[in-house]
């Protein structure tokens, strides 16, 4: 009875106590938040990537938005060191936009580790002096924009959570399976 007592509360404040990848730092730089379908979400995605000046990394669980791919494709061309990570599952059949960016040359690679790989990440010049870092719920679909209720948090000139989310970015990357096809099969 003690034993389980003890594991109970254990388990009630080991959340309390387990460590965060960040956190907490102070507040630092600008946050932008927007919400579809109110919000032209797309149109301010497509504008921050347009401003990236060295490297854009996306990290995507459904990508089949072409005017990203475009907006990424566009940001190569200007000599950007774009990489996409996305999920295996949704994005193995090539029904999406990521053809578009392999034939442009974007390097992208496939999370198979996971259940689901559902990071929506956008990380722009994440190394230099004012980074961007964009996050939520938001898929990169013709949905997220027009039918879904979603969120976009946008931190403009946080280093501290650049840094991390970099890190995060780098670990799946190095965990993932490059393409430079599609379709392939890699999982079931």
């Amino acid at each position: 009875m003690r034993l389980s007592i003890l594991l109970a509360l254990a388990a009630m404040l080991w959340p309390l106590t387990a460590p965060a990848a960040l956190g907490p730092v102070a507040a630092e730089g600008r946050v932008e938040v927007l919400f579809s379908p109110e919000d032209p979400v797309e149109a301010r995605l497509i504008a921050l990537i347009a401003q990236a000046r060295r490297s854009v990394q996306v990290q995507s669980y459904l990508f089949t938005r072409k005017t990203l791919a475009a907006a990424l494709v566009a940001a190569r061309g200007r000599g950007v060191d774009v990489r996409v990570l996305a999920d295996a599952r949704m994005n193995q059949r090539g029904k999406n936009a990521l053809p578009q960016l392999l034939a442009a040359g974007v390097p992208v690679a496939l999370e198979t580790a996971y259940s689901a790989a559902h990071n929506k990440v956008i990380l722009i010049d994440a190394d230099e002096p004012n980074p961007v870092v964009i996050t939520g719920s938001y898929n990169y679909t013709w949905s997220a924009g027009r039918k879904n209720a979603e969120n976009v948090v946008v931190f403009h000139g946080h280093a501290d959570v650049a840094t991390a989310y970099r890190k995060n970015w780098l670990r799946h990357w190095q965990a993932a399976t490059p393409i430079t096809r599609l379709p392939v099969k890699l999982i079931d």
